[in-house]
């Protein structure tokens, strides 16, 4: 139960600083600062947690990095769906805060939709979006898995590794599908979005949880083959 609430609480810190810092400046790549700004605070936020709840869970918090964890034979299928329900409920807060915040503060919110991602970079493009998202998760994922092998050594450098590497691949995602390569992340601003009434973000949704996780379960059959 304590690694769920892990869980729980970290993929929670994630949606509220990282969405949370796209709906105060914004993703214009035109402008860039906002664009790097979320860039970071989503790379810092898992840098954080890595050091606060990794020794707890492992910090995923993140259904495609506990899918991939799954396949590579590092937990089992109970601990999977745990995982997956405590970062779903996780997001949810995260959102349900920052909603509170921004409406009782009467705080615009720069996005329109919550930090919902959509496809509005790749021109409303389905295979587009699914194929930046398979992509950028296919990366994160296989850097995850490389850096926290038991071959490779990193020790404490592996938080930095893989903050540092959420950053780089939203500095790319950003302007093109908002980077999800997190089910959890997308799932919850997406609904939240369509409750204050835009409900574009929920309509693409399936793009966002379907991507990351092949992304996700393509780099775990990756690593497999290459470690054996």
């Amino acid at each position: 139960m304590k690694k769920y609430i892990a869980e729980f609480i970290g993929t929670a810190v994630l949606v509220f600083m990282g969405c949370g810092t796209a709906m105060l400046v914004g993703c214009d790549s035109a402008s860039g600062s906002g664009y790097l700004l979320t860039a970071l605070a989503f790379g810092l936020a898992i840098i954080a947690e890595a050091y606060c709840i990794g020794n707890i869970s492992g910090c995923h918090v993140n259904p495609a990095v506990s899918l991939a964890v799954l396949i590579s034979g590092g937990m089992n299928k109970k601990d999977f769906a745990g995982y997956v329900i405590a970062q779903i409920l996780g997001a949810f807060l995260g959102s349900a805060l920052l909603t509170a915040i921004f409406n009782l503060g009467g705080i615009i919110d720069m996005t329109g939709g919550y930090g919902a991602n959509a496809l509005a970079g790749v021109n409303g493009s389905i295979v587009a979006g699914l194929i930046v998202e398979l992509i950028l998760t296919y990366i994160f994922v296989l850097t995850i898995l490389g850096v926290t092998s038991k071959l490779a050594g990193h020790g404490s450098f592996g938080g930095l590794v893989i903050g540092f590497t959420l950053t780089f691949v939203h500095i790319l995602g950003i302007g093109l599908t908002g980077t999800s390569v997190n089910p959890a992340r997308s799932i919850a601003p997406a609904v939240f979005a369509a409750i204050n009434g835009n409900s574009e973000p929920i309509v693409s949704l399936w793009i966002f949880i379907v991507a990351p996780l092949a992304g996700a379960a393509l780099a775990a059959l990756t690593y497999k083959t290459l470690e054996s």
